[in-house]
């Protein structure tokens, strides 16, 4: 069965043969993968209501596609409604029991979502997460001769009364990780489980923090989930790092780290006085700057794991600053509907040149063409576009053609539109791979334009060289639309940092100026035209915030529900509350004073 390939995990030519086995057959393995999907959920609620028959033969493939619509969350949330209240969850979507629910972020749109996952779903994550490591093994020598310091969190479960639990994707895999007599998967981290395992945020980033550092000369590989998280993970040793060393110095924990189990596994570690070794480190927090202070901390370290692709490009310069050139690697993609890519090649330098091959076993996947110049699909609903011919799957995509990515799993989504927007760039073997270009959802409009979180990632961009010349950095940024005030405009929230410790921010309001200004001139010619002709919309503004404010903008979302592993800064904010933290933190408020041209 395609879902269920053996192959020995701690063997990395196995591993390796068996991604080399997946991607060369991978145009039947996909029909393989559906026809399991299919022969075991046929008749289930909700596949019957479109199936009817219920047969399980090749040819209901085609049934399937003909018959069965493309879907959206929204298409899908009143089975999963009633999945949580307690019906016989195997009768509705799946013949497998739905064990889980994970939750979704809800940064991108304000809004969580509850997406289902099985028992044996935790098995097909394993095994990607074991040719993961066997890939980068292979490419990077002695990678697995260290240990990893990777931020990474948990929070409580959620149980509802029928025994379900709501959790997120990150916290079930760790979770579910079961050391063996063969293979203990936590051996290489820097920290104890019972430090990764911690529910409270900040004592488990002081920790794992206080134990890596303590292990400095055996770390060889450092990261997290998102780029953002690992920057954050820095921001945090920023504000901490005396107090670490004073642990460090003593041989004695923080009094205010309380949580028993975590406690008793730090002391463990800081078992004795280490003044050296507080020293040494307490000298190299002192720099001036903090350029390359990964590397300064942990010598050996071989590479930054983090996802920096999309949204997360953004913390790219901030990621390389700290970390001083050390290779960035962006393995994943992933998201709470599944575990679907790989970079295989990742020593890919640039990060804007990473591309991930989706592993055919991991689900069936399809893709709806967008249209390079209106996007017209973006807003197009599950019903629209239920026979539409222009679908096509794995083996049929074309290099060049961006696609939106629809998933069947075997979790119980079925022909369910991921609203990730991916664009072909060649194969590796008979599988394609993909650039991650966007999430599908348009971020700001006013009018007719739609300003996606790709363009708006340029637009700053280009405006930022202004302030780079000087020594800045973007730190992070989001923006709204104010509709206070007609003509309505674009607020985009900007915290800027310096390259040197302790220099003062001194903008210069010309500088400022021009920024909202080339940020103008980057977005679209519809945008550009609204402004110009029409005055449909009013001047841009950039609005600068005191440094820490997008921590507690995180600590908001944090508090609302958000997992810190998955949390992602909103390019767009719709939270009303959280407008209003981000504009009591203002320091600078600047807009432009010219039109942007469009012809």
């Amino acid at each position: 069965m395609a879902s269920k390939l053996n192959f020995d995990p701690r063997d990395k030519e196995s591993c390796m043969k068996l991604l080399e086995t997946l991607t060369s057959n991978a145009p039947f393995i996909q029909q393989q993968v559906l026809g399991e999907i299919l022969a075991k959920n046929a008749n289930t609620e909700y596949l019957k209501g479109f199936l009817l028959d219920g047969s399980e033969d090749d040819d209901n493939i085609e049934h399937f596609k003909n018959r069965v619509p493309l879907v959206a969350y929204e298409d899908m949330k009143p089975y999963f409604d009633r999945i949580v209240s307690g019906e016989a969850s195997s009768a509705i979507i799946s013949a497998e029991p739905i064990t889980e629910l994970f939750i979704s972020s809800g940064t991108s749109c304000g809004k969580h979502k509850l997406l289902p996952s099985t028992a044996e779903e935790a098995g097909r994550r394993g095994m990607y997460q074991f040719i993961s490591a066997a890939l980068l093994n292979m490419h990077i020598e002695g990678l697995n001769k260290g240990r990893i310091m990777l931020f990474t969190f948990t929070r409580p479960d959620i149980e509802t009364p029928n025994g379900l639990i709501i959790t997120y994707a990150t916290c079930s895999f760790l979770k579910n990780l079961k050391p063996t007599k063969e293979l203990n998967p936590f051996d290489g981290f820097s920290s104890p489980i019972e430090v990764i395992l911690c529910t409270e945020t900040k004592q488990s980033i002081f920790c794992q923090l206080l134990c890596s550092l303590v292990r400095r000369f055996e770390v060889v590989r450092v990261g997290s989930s998102v780029a953002s998280l690992f920057v954050w993970g820095i921001k945090f040793l920023e504000e901490n790092w005396q107090e670490i060393c004073a642990n460090i110095r003593t041989g004695q924990i923080s009094e205010w780290i309380t949580e028993p189990n975590c406690r008793k596994a730090v002391s463990s570690i800081l078992n004795k006085e280490m003044p050296d070794l507080a020293d040494k480190v307490d000298e190299i927090f002192r720099e001036q700057s903090w350029e390359g202070i990964v590397k300064k901390l942990w010598p050996n370290t071989k590479i930054v794991d983090a996802i920096s692709t999309g949204t997360m490009a953004q913390y790219v310069p901030l990621v390389n600053f700290y970390s001083g050139g050390l290779p960035l690697v962006s393995m994943h993609y992933v998201c709470s509907e599944g575990f679907f890519g790989l970079n295989l090649e990742p020593l890919t330098m640039l990060n804007e040149d990473v591309s991930y091959t989706l592993l055919p076993n991991m689900a069936y996947f399809e893709f709806l063409p967008v249209d390079q110049k209106e996007e017209e699909n973006d807003d197009l609903k599950g019903e629209d576009v239920k026979n539409n011919e222009l679908v096509v799957d794995l083996a049929n995509v074309k290099v060049g053609q961006k696609y939106e990515l629809i998933v069947t799993t075997f979790t119980g989504l079925y022909r369910y539109r991921v609203g990730d927007i991916l664009l072909p760039t060649g194969f590796y073997n008979k599988a394609p791979k993909f650039k991650f270009i966007r999430r599908q959802n348009v971020v700001l409009s006013i009018d007719i334009e739609k300003t996606t979180e790709e363009d708006l990632f340029k637009a700053i961009t280009n405006a930022m060289k202004i302030l780079e010349a000087n020594g800045f950095f973007l730190s992070d940024y989001t923006s709204y639309v104010n509709a206070s005030k007609v003509p309505y405009h674009y607020v985009l929230f900007w915290e800027l940092q310096m390259r040197r410790n302790g220099e003062e921010q001194e903008l210069d309001g010309v500088q400022m100026e021009k920024c909202c200004a080339v940020v103008e001139q980057s977005l679209d010619a519809t945008y550009r035209m609204l402004r110009n002709r029409r005055n449909a919309i009013g001047p841009l503004e950039i609005k600068v915030v005191n440094p820490g404010t997008f921590q507690k903008l995180m600590d908001f979302f944090v508090s609302e529900g958000s997992s810190v592993n998955q949390y992602k800064t909103p390019k767009c904010i719709k939270v009303d509350k959280a407008i209003e933290l981000l504009n009591s933190s203002v320091m600078g408020t600047y807009s432009s004073k010219c039109i942007p041209t469009y012809n």
